[in-house]
C-alpha cells in the first residue's frame, strides 16, 4: 500500500531506441567525454564551456556566487549584451543568413525571411524609438504581441538597452495582460492591431484597451501603447486609437530609419526578462532570468541537446509567449546563429498537413513541439506526414510528458523512424532544459524523458525529504539538488515567496552558503528507473489521491491512449466519502469514431490492466471535444468542475468556450439520471478543484 509521501506506479519499463548511425556521425555532442566534463565534481566550472559560446565584454570573476543563498549569482563580476551576441556579432561572417523565416498564416500569403543584416536594422530602429521614449536600463516594458517577426525584434530592442521585457502570451485576455503590467510596473506596452488565428482575424487591439483599464484598477498607469500594423495599408482593430497614448510604430519608425544604438554592456546578473508562468489564482509569478548566466544556459543546451548546426532549419512550433518560444526560438538558437521558422498561426489550419507542407517547402530538418500538438496531429491527421518529402534528423518534445503511445507515433509517422526524439523536461522557472537525453551518446526511451541534462543532478524525495532511490519502482517529489546557470533569480518583487516556494520544503540549513543544503523543488512527480531515466507522472498538485493511493494523472492518461478510438484523455478527481477522491476519465475520440459503451468499457479496462482496480474510474466521459487553452493545453480544472458540479469559472478565453456547455448537459444530465450527484463541495475542496490541473 502507498502512503501519503508517495505516489503509486504501475507504469511498465519501455524498450531503448538507439540514435541512427547517421545522427550521431554529424551530431554536436558525439563524443562521451562531454559527460565526464559536467560529472558533479567539476561543478559549477563545467558551465564555463556554456559561457564560452558567448562573447562577454568583461570576463567573470566567479563562476557561482552562493554568498546570498538561494539568490544564486552566475558569472559574477562579468559583463556582456544579450542582443549583441543574438545579432551583432553574427554580421560579420553572416549578415545574409536568414535569422527568420516567417511564414503567415493564410498560405496565399507569401513567406518572409529576415536576414541578420535586416533584423540588425530593424531592433537598432526600435530601440531607438524606446530610447526617445525614456525608456532605459531596469525599466519594464511589457510586450502583448503574436508570432509575428515585429515580437523578437521587440525583445532584441529592449535587451539592447539593459530593458526588461515581460511577454504576455497573445492568447491571454486583456485583463491577464493589465494584472501583468501593474506587477511589473511597465509604463509601455507595445501590441498589434490584429493577427490571422484558425482562420479568422482576431482583433487584438482591444485588448490593449483593456489591459490599460485592468492595470489601471492596480494602481499602474500606461503612458503610452505601441501598436504594430500586421499589414501597414491597413487597421484591423474596431478598438480606436487613443490620443495621447496609442501610437501606430509603422507610423514613427521612418524616422529612425539608419539610426544605430550601440548595445548597452550588463552585468551577467542584470535581469534580462521576466515570463509569467501559468496559474489562475493569486498575484501573477513573474520568474525574473538573468542575462548571462540564461542566456549561456540556452545556448549551450540548444547547441548539445537541440544539435543545431549553422546550415540547419529549425523550427520551434511553440510561442513565444511561452518561456519555450524565449528560450529555444529567440535566445538559445539565435546565440548559435541559427536560421529559425517563426509561424503565425495552428498547426492545423486549414488542414493536417500544415506542418508537413511548411517542413517540406523550407526543408526543416529540426522540429520542436509540444506532446498536446503531437496528440492534435496524432487525431486529425494520423497518416499525413507520410505524403510529404520532408526528412527530420531531430525532432523535440516540450511542455508536459509525453504518452509512450504518442511518441511512439511521433518517431514512426512523424520522424519516419530516421530521426532522434528529445523528450524535455524542465519549466518556465528553470529558463531551459532539465532532464533529456543528449541524442547522440543516450538512448531514448518512450515515456521517459531520461537522465538530468549536463550538470543537473536530480533527486526524488518523499514528504518528509527521504530519498527515494532510483530502481526502487517508488516516486515522490523531484528536486535538483544543484544550482544552474538558467535558473531563476527570483520571483519580482517576491523575494521571500521564491524561497518559500522553491527551496523552503527541503532547505536543509536556512544560513548555510553551501548549495548542498539547498535543492530545489520543481513541482513535479516523477519515478527514477535504475538506468538513471526519469519518468515525470504530473504536477504534485495535479495527483489524485484514492483510498491513499496518490495516482499520477500522466499514467492514468497514458493508459487510456493505448485504446486505439482514443485521441486525447483527461483524468479527474471527482470527490468521493468513501475514498477520498475517484477518478473520471475524459476522453475524445479519433476522427471516424462514434461513442459507444464499448469504447468506455475499454478505456477502463485499459486502465485495470495496466494500473489496477484500485485506479478504475469512476465513470468515462466520452466528449466531442476537450476545453483547450489558445496554446492547446487541455484545462483539466474546467472538466474536473464540471464532474462536481462546481463552478467552471471563466471560460471565455479557452480556444473552445462553447464546448465547455456540451460537456457540462451531457456530464451533469447523465449523472443526475443516476442519481450520482456529488455532496456540496468544501471550500478547500472547492479550492482543489479550482486549481487543479492549473499548477505553476
Amino acid at each position: 500500500m502507498s502512503t501519503e509521501s508517495q505516489i503509486a506506479v504501475h507504469w511498465r519499463e519501455e524498450a531503448y531506441y538507439q540514435p541512427p548511425a547517421a545522427f550521431v556521425g554529424q551530431a554536436n555532442a558525439a563524443d562521451p567525454a562531454l559527460l565526464e566534463q559536467f560529472r558533479e565534481e567539476n561543478f559549477p566550472d563545467c558551465f564555463r564551456a556554456y559561457a564560452d559560446l558567448l562573447t562577454w565584454d568583461t570576463y567573470w570573476h566567479t563562476t557561482l556566487d552562493t554568498s546570498e543563498p538561494p539568490f544564486w549569482k552566475w558569472f559574477a563580476g562579468g559583463r556582456l549584451n544579450a542582443c549583441f551576441n543574438c545579432v551583432d556579432r553574427h554580421l560579420a561572417a553572416n549578415r545574409d543568413k536568414a535569422a527568420f523565416i516567417w511564414v503567415p498564416e493564410p498560405e496565399d500569403e507569401p513567406t518572409r525571411a529576415i536576414t541578420y543584416q535586416e533584423l540588425y536594422a530593424q531592433v537598432n530602429e526600435v530601440a531607438a524609438l524606446l530610447h526617445d521614449l525614456g525608456v532605459r536600463a531596469g525599466d519594464r516594458v511589457t510586450l502583448h504581441l503574436p508570432m509575428v517577426p515585429e515580437l523578437p525584434v521587440c525583445m532584441l530592442a529592449c535587451a539592447r538597452l539593459g530593458i526588461v521585457h515581460s511577454q504576455v502570451f497573445g492568447g491571454f485576455s486583456g485583463t491577464a495582460c493589465g494584472d501583468r503590467i501593474a506587477d511589473s510596473g511597465s509604463r509601455i506596452l507595445i501590441t498589434m492591431d490584429g493577427y490571422h488565428r484558425a482562420g479568422k482575424i482576431s482583433d487584438h487591439k482591444a485588448k490593449a484597451d483593456e489591459a490599460v483599464e485592468a492595470a489601471a484598477k492596480l494602481g499602474q498607469r500606461v503612458d503610452k501603447v505601441l501598436v504594430w500594423r500586421r499589414y501597414p495599408d491597413r487597421y484591423l482593430s474596431d478598438s480606436a486609437m487613443a490620443e495621447g497614448r496609442d501610437i501606430f510604430v509603422d507610423d514613427l519608425l521612418p524616422r529612425y530609419r539608419g539610426q544605430r544604438v550601440e548595445p548597452l554592456s550588463m552585468p551577467a546578473e542584470a535581469p534580462l526578462f521576466l515570463m509569467y508562468s501559468s496559474g489562475t489564482t493569486g498575484r501573477p509569478k513573474g520568474c525574473q532570468h538573468s542575462t548571462g548566466g540564461y542566456l549561456a544556459y540556452v545556448a549551450g543546451t540548444s547547441k548539445y541537446y537541440q544539435d543545431i548546426h549553422p546550415t540547419d532549419t529549425y523550427w520551434c512550433a511553440a510561442d513565444i509567449g511561452w518561456i519555450t518560444g524565449h528560450s529555444y526560438i529567440v535566445y538559445g538558437p539565435l546565440a548559435l546563429g541559427a536560421t529559425s521558422v517563426l509561424y503565425e498561426g495552428v498547426p492545423t489550419y486549414p488542414d493536417a498537413g500544415r506542418c508537413w507542407r511548411i517542413a517540406e517547402r523550407l526543408g526543416v530538418n529540426i522540429f520542436h513541439t509540444a506532446p498536446t500538438t503531437i496528440r492534435m496531429l496524432r487525431k486529425l491527421g494520423p497518416d499525413e506526414p507520410a505524403g510529404y518529402a520532408y526528412r527530420f534528423k531531430h525532432m523535440t518534445t516540450v511542455g508536459e510528458p509525453i504518452e509512450p503511445e504518442v511518441w511512439r507515433w511521433y518517431h514512426d509517422v512523424v520522424g519516419k523512424g530516421e530521426a532522434v526524439v528529445v523528450d524535455t523536461w524542465w519549466m518556465t522557472e528553470t529558463g531551459g532544459f532539465l532532464g533529456a537525453t543528449l541524442p547522440a551518446l543516450q538512448p531514448m526511451k518512450p515515456g521517459s524523458c531520461g537522465p538530468g541534462v549536463l550538470g543537473i543532478y536530480p533527486v526524488i524525495y518523499d514528504d518528509e525529504g527521504n530519498t527515494v532511490e532510483a530502481g526502487s519502482g517508488r516516486a515522490g517529489n523531484v528536486c535538483i539538488r544543484n544550482p544552474w546557470p538558467g535558473v531563476l533569480q527570483t520571483i519580482w518583487g517576491q523575494p521571500d515567496r521564491f524561497v518559500q516556494l522553491y527551496y523552503g520544503r527541503y532547505c536543509r540549513d536556512e544560513k548555510s552558503t553551501d548549495w548542498h543544503d539547498w535543492p530545489f523543488l520543481c513541482g513535479d512527480g516523477a519515478v527514477q528507473a535504475a538506468d538513471g531515466y526519469l519518468r515525470i507522472l504530473g504536477r504534485i498538485d495535479d495527483v489524485i489521491n484514492v483510498a491513499g493511493h496518490r495516482l499520477g494523472t500522466k499514467e492514468l492518461e497514458s493508459a487510456a491512449l493505448t485504446v486505439p478510438e482514443v485521441a486525447e484523455a483527461a483524468a479527474v478527481p471527482v470527490v468521493d466519502d468513501l475514498r477520498g477522491r475517484v477518478v473520471e476519465m475524459y476522453v475524445a475520440l479519433n476522427p471516424g469514431q462514434e461513442p459507444s459503451e464499448e469504447i468506455e468499457n475499454k478505456v477502463t479496462h485499459a486502465i485495470d490492466q495496466q494500473i489496477g482496480k484500485i485506479a478504475r474510474p469512476h465513470a468515462v466521459w466520452i466528449v466531442p471535444d476537450m476545453p483547450k487553452t489558445r496554446s492547446g493545453k487541455i484545462m483539466r480544472r474546467v472538466i474536473a468542475a464540471v464532474s462536481n458540479f462546481a463552478d467552471v469559472g471563466d471560460v471565455t478565453t479557452l480556444a473552445n468556450p462553447e464546448i465547455v456547455e456540451d460537456i457540462r448537459h451531457h456530464v451533469q444530465s447523465n449523472k443526475m439520471a443516476s442519481g450520482d450527484v456529488p455532496r456540496d463541495l468544501s471550500e478547500q475542496e472547492a479550492a482543489e478543484i479550482r486549481a487543479y490541473g492549473d499548477a505553476g
